[in-house]
């Protein structure tokens, strides 16, 4: 199995809620959400820092120093690359707090749960729907823009299909 697939499907594990009780549950999707959180944070800062050494890269260039915008521009590349590390760490946190939101409902069908477990359930519920961006209420916004997103996925696939078929036409 390829390294990249093998990375895929380990991530896809560490977001199995199976045989976790709701709290343990919680408790271990709160650790993916403030791992998000502080993913988010140092995403920010590195676009404070990106900004500041493309100032610095204009001010060498104006000062006539390219030895000096050289070595800024290195490091704006090593930032630039930091941070898409990163952007993309966050993306599949995001996918990952999205499969477990998805297996919440097994949670309560599955073994014995009592009220006080439910009602802490769907605080999670809303925890996880408030750490993907949206707010309370706004679950039919977030339904319409995963069907909007597998339209454009389904549109963009006929696309390149009879993109495909017209070069095959030729």
């Amino acid at each position: 199995m390829p390294l990249k697939s093998r990375k895929k499907k380990q991530a896809m594990d560490d977001a199995n809620l199976k045989g976790m009780s709701p709290a343990e549950a919680k408790e271990y999707i709160f650790n993916f959400i403030s791992t998000l959180k502080l993913t988010e944070k140092q995403i920010q800062n590195l676009d404070d820092e990106i900004i500041k050494w493309r100032s610095r890269i204009d001010l060498a260039n104006s000062q006539n120093q390219p030895e000096l915008a050289q070595e800024a521009e290195k490091e704006k590349k090593r930032l630039l690359e930091k941070q898409a590390a990163l952007k993309a760490e966050a993306g599949q946190l995001k996918q990952q707090i999205e499969e477990m939101r998805r297996q919440l409902p097994l949670l309560a069908r599955t073994g014995t749960v009592e009220a006080s477990d439910l009602l802490e359930q769907e605080l999670l519920e809303q925890e996880l729907f408030m750490a993907a961006g949206y707010m309370p209420g706004d679950e039919g916004k977030a339904r319409a823009e995963r069907q909007f997103k597998e339209i454009e996925k389904e549109q963009a696939a006929d696309a390149a299909l009879e993109e495909l078929k017209a070069k095959m036409g030729r």
